[in-house]
Parts: C-alpha cells; sequence; structure tokens
C-alpha cells in the first residue's frame, strides 16, 4: 500500500524498532497522525529527553540521569552482593521482588563468538575493578537462561571463584503456577539441578 510520503517515513521509523512489524508500525503511525500536534509534541519532547538527559551510572553502567543510578547513589543498598546482569532493563524483573538488597552490575551484553562478541566487548574490566576495592563478598550472575546467557556465567564463574568470592548463578527451572507437562527437557532437568532440601 502507498502512503503520503510523510507517513510512510513515519511507518519506517516505527518499524526499526524492535518487536515493531509492518502493521504495528502503521496502528502507531496512524495514531500519531490522528491525534493533536500537541500529542506529537510531546511523544518527540520524550524521546529527545530520554537521548539528552540520560547517559551510563560510572560504577554499574545502568542507565542513570546522573553520575550514578537510583541503586548506586542508594546508601542502604549492601554492596557486599553484586548481581551481574546482561542489559538494564534486566534489574527491573529483579527489582519488582523487593527480595534483592544489593547493588547491580549491566555487561551491556553477552559472550557470543557468531556475533563477533567477546568477553573484551563486555564491561568484565569495570566489574573487577569494583571488586578489587574489596567490599564485595558475593557475585550473583543473573545472565539470561541462553546459550550466549550461560557461557557468559561460566566464563565470569571460572573469572571470579579465584579470587575468594563467593559467585552464585540464580536458579532455573519450572515457573511457579506453571504444568510439568508443558515444560520441556532442559528447563525440567534445570529444575532437577537446582533442587533444594525442603
Amino acid at each position: 500500500m502507498d502512503f503520503a510520503a510523510p507517513l510512510q517515513r513515519l511507518i519506517d521509523e516505527f518499524r526499526r524498532l524492535p518487536g515493531i512489524g509492518q502493521k504495528s508500525a502503521q496502528r502507531l503511525a496512524f495514531h500519531v497522525l490522528r491525534h493533536s500536534r500537541e500529542d506529537a509534541s510531546r511523544l518527540a519532547e520524550a524521546l529527545f529527553d530520554v537521548k539528552d538527559n540520560l547517559g551510563i551510572c560510572a560504577e554499574c553502567n545502568n542507565i542513570s540521569d546522573g553520575e550514578l543510578c537510583p541503586y548506586c547513589r542508594d546508601p542502604h543498598r549492601d554492596r557486599t552482593q553484586i548481581c551481574v546482569v546482561e542489559e538494564s532493563h534486566n534489574i527491573l524483573p529483579i527489582e519488582t521482588t523487593r527480595t534483592f538488597p544489593g547493588v547491580y552490575h549491566v555487561l551491556n551484553g553477552s559472550i557470543s563468538p557468531l556475533r563477533g562478541i567477546g568477553p573484551e566487548q563486555l564491561k568484565i574490566k569495570s566489574l573487577l575493578d569494583r571488586i578489587a576495592r574489596g567490599e564485595t563478598q558475593e557475585v550473583i550472575l543473573a545472565t539470561n537462561p541462553t546459550v550466549e546467557g550461560e557461557a557468559t556465567a561460566v566464563y565470569l564463574s571460572r573469572l571470579l571463584k579465584p579470587l575468594g568470592l563467593k559467585v552464585t548463578r540464580i536458579a532455573m527451572g519450572i515457573p511457579v503456577g506453571s504444568d510439568l507437562e508443558f515444560s520441556d527437557e532442559v528447563t525440567i532437568s534445570k529444575s532437577l539441578e537446582n533442587r533444594r532440601e525442603m
């Protein structure tokens, strides 16, 4: 379907966003078209605000509106525990549990030889610098349960264990409220592997 050039350009820009296909891009573009200029202006300002006023935390590489992110600024966080995640958006599910009192470290990716990403492309050196300060007692590896996430966790474990730290990995297995018959063999295998005494 041919659209007017400005509308097609907006659709094309929306399609560049992750998870947005042709139909979703068209719906978003028509939504912007139907609403007021003020609404479009607020959207544009929000986009520029994100680009102009957000940066990376100097301590943990999380997204931040200042030199340090809210977790690194919080004096009540337990600095003896560092939870290592692949990306900033991986922090939110952990925070929602309200059970982790420590601080975070964002790697900005995972080891993926197929995509040309090795350990040197990740924020591992800054993690080692933080550990060298001597406060850290435990590093929790909360990388994603993917081939790349597992490879990253194994690499970090081998790197950190000789430093005398407690290195743990988040447990993986059957989701709460799920049924065993719907779980694949890898998930069940991980569940058995990560079982605990009751």
